[in-house]
């Protein structure tokens, strides 16, 4: 029978990873979970982070909101202040699973599963978010594309945990947009997803940020394109030539539910919408 740890203090929970090395860490257990009941995983310990009131806070901290690690996908995208100052990201994790999921899940596991389809991923990756990372030595920042190192993978180090993600304010960003396609209208895991980021000027574009999900190995972010619509007014024709440019820089491969050809096209496509908003 596998054995729960529930630290209450960082303190705690620095010890019981002491004595369980490679103990894996429950958070909310969306996926996790999955793992252990298809018996991929069998664990003799599981550490679970429940307890740990600091990681579930978001906040304003200068110029940038430190959103906690265990804050659930349902709490941030109902979050004042994310939908002030980084709506783009309340827009992504609204998009997450089903209410049950939304409640459960939380940021950092999105995180740290690591899945090139996660939700969050290309909305952090436009807002330029840097993942904090404690242990008992301290803690360390990380920019997101540092952090992930491909499906799976990340840049956490042995007795390491993802405390929070620090996303400077984007408010000056008109243009906060994020879109994905699935197999289905809800409850979908993205075939291809974008998130972008525009700062308008007289209605012409001062800057752009343009991240994919699902169509690389990591969330990809897109300079070509941003720098085709820079200096720029969001018209069809302008974002046809950047959404040819998105298509070139994906990376999408085959796979059950779609094709890479299909993951291509969508990804340009996608872009096209921004002349409707």
């Amino acid at each position: 029978m596998t054995r729960v740890l529930l630290p209450a203090t960082l303190s705690e929970l620095w010890e019981a990873l002491a004595a369980c090395p490679g103990a894996p860490l429950l958070a909310g257990g969306t996926d996790l979970l999955v793992r252990l009941r298809a018996r991929r995983q069998r664990p003799e310990t599981l550490v679970g982070l429940e307890r740990l009131a600091e990681l579930r806070t978001i906040r304003r901290q200068g110029r940038s909101l430190r959103i906690g690690a265990l804050a659930s996908h349902a709490m941030i995208a109902r979050h004042p202040l994310v939908l002030r100052h980084a709506p783009v990201l309340a827009r992504a994790v609204s998009e997450v699973g089903g209410p049950a999921i939304r409640n459960m899940g939380t940021l950092g596991g999105n995180l740290c599963t690591a899945s090139p389809a996660g939700d969050s991923l290309p909305a952090l990756a436009v807002l330029e978010a840097r993942v904090e990372l404690l242990s008992a030595g301290g803690t360390r920042l990380l920019p997101l594309s540092g952090f992930l190192l491909g499906p799976g993978r990340t840049a956490l180090a042995p007795g390491e945990i993802v405390g929070a993600v620090r996303v400077p304010l984007a408010a000056d960003f008109q243009v906060q947009h994020f879109e994905k396609v699935g197999r289905r209208a809800a409850l979908a895991i993205a075939v291809v997803s974008l998130a972008v980021l525009a700062r308008l000027e007289k209605g012409v574009v001062a800057e752009a940020r343009l991240a994919v999900g699902s169509a690389a190995p990591t969330v990809l972010r897109c300079p070509e394109a941003e720098e085709l619509l820079r200096g720029r007014r969001l018209t069809l024709s302008i974002l046809e030539r950047a959404a040819r440019a998105v298509r070139a820089a994906v990376r999408p491969i085959d796979d059950a539910r779609a094709s890479a050809e299909y993951r291509r096209q969508v990804a340009g496509n996608l872009l096209l919408r921004l002349a409707d908003l």
